[in-house]
């Protein structure tokens, strides 16, 4: 399945319609400071890196950096044809000013820049324009309503879930008949808001984090299902988990942006023992996974370097035995009614 171009108008004539594209794509937070600072060059350097490579799908947010990460990407992929890539990034928080802020705070090393939650229409509104001068562009061909859910807004989720209905995915749709988003969905780390907005207002395209993967399948068994009875694309981001599965020699000490509790570690290492028992790469097996599923459009990895964008490449590409498949599944560490490459 390609990425998404549907909805009224999607690729109207002053928009020209998607060029070429991969099932692998490129998470732009690394680029926009996420946890330390990235060396302006070297982040350029390596989304050029992911050009060259094959990339085609850049994915970024105005929360990203506080509007590092767009910029970035834009001035990268200035040089280039805009039909031959596609681009998402996501509306929900507006980018301010802000004295003395420590954006470490909110885990980007960016100093004197804030978000602030905005589900409004003028709000969203608002959030794609800022964007599209960052990027240097005219339109994007995914725009993603960022972050709702009760993980991020706790005891507000309701009265957030009834705006993003009301509001802010209403005039994502407007937008997308003006010619300005070529498809629309949204960008969460759970699957219990994509089943409460899915039945309520038709998506073309859900991004879920960390939710299906080689890890962990039991928070999506719906949401998946859903997507692929309905034709909305699915963009699985976050693949190893927060580098859980994703170092060499054995897990990685995050998950879920935080430290790796006992029993996670013990689990993940389970991984790694059947991967190296059938001398499969567990780094290719996690990138791979989820490109098996029917709803799978593309797994999008945060990348922040040349190094990172050629690891990325080789599992993409690397062979990983049947018989390691067979084994995770036998192990119990696939749930054994999902695809399997």
């Amino acid at each position: 399945m390609s990425l998404p171009t549907t909805g009224p108008l999607a690729a109207p004539p002053q928009v020209p319609a998607p060029g070429p594209r991969s099932p692998l794509a490129f998470g732009g937070a690394p680029v926009g400071n996420l946890y330390s600072a990235v060396d302006e060059a070297e982040a350029l350097s390596a989304i050029h890196h992911a050009w060259d490579g094959g990339i085609r799908h850049f994915d970024t947010a105005p929360y990203y950096g506080f509007g590092l990460s767009e910029t970035r990407i834009g001035y990268a992929l200035a040089g280039l044809p805009r039909a031959s890539y596609t681009l998402s990034t996501k509306v929900g928080r507006l980018i301010e000013d802000a004295e003395g802020h420590r954006g470490q705070d909110d885990g980007f090393a960016v100093e004197g820049r804030a978000a602030r939650f905005d589900y409004s229409r003028s709000g969203v509104r608002r959030s794609l324009e800022a964007s599209l001068r960052r990027l240097g562009i005219e339109h994007v061909d995914i725009l993603f309503l960022h972050d709702i859910g009760s993980l991020t807004h706790g005891d507000r989720h309701p009265q957030v879930l009834a705006q993003a209905l009301d509001e802010a995915l209403p005039e994502m749709a407007r937008m997308r008949d003006e010619g300005l988003v070529g498809a629309i969905g949204i960008g969460v780390n759970e699957e219990v808001v994509c089943l409460e907005v899915m039945p309520r207002f038709p998506l073309d395209v859900i991004m879920l984090a960390g939710r299906y993967t080689l890890f962990e399948q039991e928070g999506s068994k719906g949401v998946m299902e859903r997507a692929a009875a309905n034709g909305v694309s699915v963009l699985v981001a976050g693949p190893y988990n927060s580098g859980l599965l994703g170092t060499e020699g054995g897990p990685g000490t995050t998950y879920n942006y935080a430290p790796a509790s006992p029993g996670i570690l013990a689990r993940a290492r389970r991984y790694y023992e059947v991967c190296l028992r059938t001398r499969a790469d567990v780094g290719a097996a996690a990138l791979q996974f989820p490109l098996a599923h029917p709803a799978v459009s593309a797994v999008v990895c945060g990348l922040r370097s040349r190094a990172e964008v050629d690891a990325a490449l080789r599992r993409q590409h690397a062979p990983v035995p049947a018989e390691t498949w067979v084994a995770l599944r036998e192990a119990g560490l696939i749930d054994p009614t999902v695809p399997t490459p």
